[in-house]
């Protein structure tokens, strides 16, 4: 049986199954799911039940045809499940959940200074550190019941190994958790009294150990089958550029969030203000970033499923804009009304599906300013496949060449090459770049859109579109 690497990668919006090849690191298959927010008492909560029963499914369909040598996690940020003995004590409360915010006075006094953690704060649950004081106060009695603290890619593996374990990525991606400079817990674990919940760090790739026995037989697994400390997936998608380049580049990882790593970008450039942070990359590194919820606003903008640059020649000629921002959960416009201006009416959906597009590649131009990007731009996910989005942010950036990946497995190739090491072949890295365009008056929009977001207020609610 040919053998392969099984890579579970929980997106906030779906979660796959990925099958790849343990020697060439092809993708061999996949299956996927949505993932939903349970919506029921005491709290919006992860389905992690749901989740496990659809995996467990997965894998033992998967091992009648491979050998499944290694199985690995990849998920998104802001998750942690809190254990009590070998049982969840608390619902894993869905980070763009409000309620945490219940308790913002009272976490204010004790959040580390953004000097400290070089995380911002963020709305809803997305710094970590804030949803687990919110629940340490709503809920008590439960949250003492707790003796271990995992971050979601953790807790996949020690649900498969019986391993407990921390992570550099997820523990640093805007948690308030951690020192990134420093390396170590921040002042917030000290003043809550959570040293001893998190357990012994270990590296994204290190092998846990062997699949629990019982589980391996009832999945039909190898006895030797291994279990791998996952990772944060936008540090996934990071591994093989810094396997392979020189510094410096930057990666945009697209999905419902539009994430920009500044590899080799000064962190002395990042601004809380602009909802800037320093994430940890898989070998330890502060990675300067920015980031705006574009997939989500993509949808919320477009009327079509395609576009082309005819149609955004349109947008342009209409003077119609879409303003920041259409998503209050993060971003540097994350506190301003968003809303569309001009003669919309007069636009088809095609048009407004580029007027989507065009919105995405001038948010990520700015982002990338603030970022102080450098060197080639390397585009995953979703908008790898925009043409309208790509050929207009290489027109905004003609200084930088952008690189748009084929590659839809980009976080899972990343947590497989931490598991093969240096013998895994380095073929994620697109080599294509994008051609210029002409699109004429595209200079002269975007500098009108800048004197617009960078005005005091927001889109006037007569002319703003919801």
């Amino acid at each position: 049986m040919q053998s392969i690497i099984l890579v579970l990668d929980i997106g906030k919006t779906n979660v796959k199954l990925c099958a790849l090849d343990a020697v060439s690191g092809a993708l061999l298959e996949s299956l996927k799911r949505s993932n939903e927010v349970i919506l029921a008492e005491p709290y919006p909560q992860a389905d992690i039940e749901g989740i496990w029963h659809w995996y467990c499914q997965g894998v033992a369909t998967l091992a009648r045809r491979y050998a499944i040598r290694f199985l690995s996690f990849t998920t998104h940020g802001a998750t942690a499940v809190c254990l009590a003995g070998d049982t969840a004590a608390l619902p894993v409360l869905d980070y763009e959940s409000d309620l945490c915010e219940q308790t913002n006075n009272e976490y204010d006094q004790v959040r580390p200074d953004y000097a400290q953690t070089l995380s911002p704060a963020l709305g809803c649950g997305l710094n970590l550190g804030r949803q687990l004081f919110w629940l340490a106060h709503a809920r008590p009695d439960d949250f003492a019941r707790v003796d271990c603290i995992l971050m979601y890619p953790q807790y996949w593996g020690w649900r498969l190994s019986g391993v407990a374990a921390s992570e550099l990525t997820s523990l640093g991606c805007h948690t308030d958790l951690w020192q990134p400079q420093q390396q170590c817990y921040s002042s917030l674990v000290e003043r809550m009294g959570w040293q001893g919940l998190f357990p012994a760090l270990r590296k994204a790739g290190a092998v846990l150990g062997p699949v629990l026995p019982q589980l391996a037989g009832e999945l039909g697994l190898p006895a030797d089958c291994q279990v791998i400390n996952g990772i944060h997936d936008s540090n996934a998608s990071l591994v093989p550029y810094l396997r392979q380049l020189d510094l410096p580049f930057t990666v945009i990882s697209t999905g419902t969030w539009t994430l920009m790593a500044g590899i080799g970008a000064p962190l002395t450039g990042i601004s809380e203000q602009d909802d800037m942070l320093a994430n940890v990359s898989a070998f330890g590194d502060p990675v300067p970033c920015i980031r705006f919820m574009g997939g989500r606003e993509w949808e919320l903008l477009r009327d079509a499923d395609d576009c082309e640059l005819t149609d955004l020649q349109r947008v342009l000629e209409a003077g119609v804009f879409a303003l920041p921002s259409f998503s209050s959960q993060g971003g540097p416009f994350r506190h301003r009304q968003g809303g569309v201006i001009g003669p919309s009416d007069s636009l088809s959906a095609r048009q407004r599906t580029a007027l989507a597009a065009l919105y995405c590649a001038l948010m990520t131009d700015y982002c990338l300013s603030r970022l102080q990007s450098g060197g080639d731009i390397f585009v995953e996910g979703s908008f790898a496949r925009n043409a309208v989005y790509l050929s207009v942010l290489q027109a905004l950036r003609p200084e930088q060449r952008v690189r748009a990946s084929n590659d839809s497995t980009g976080t899972t190739q990343g947590a497989a090459q931490l598991i093969a090491g240096s013998d895994w072949p380095c073929a994620a890295v697109p080599a294509a770049v994008e051609r210029p365009v002409n699109l004429a008056g595209l200079a002269e929009y975007r500098a009108r859109w800048l004197e617009f977001i960078e005005g005091e207020s927001s889109v006037p609610p007569e002319r703003a579109e919801e």
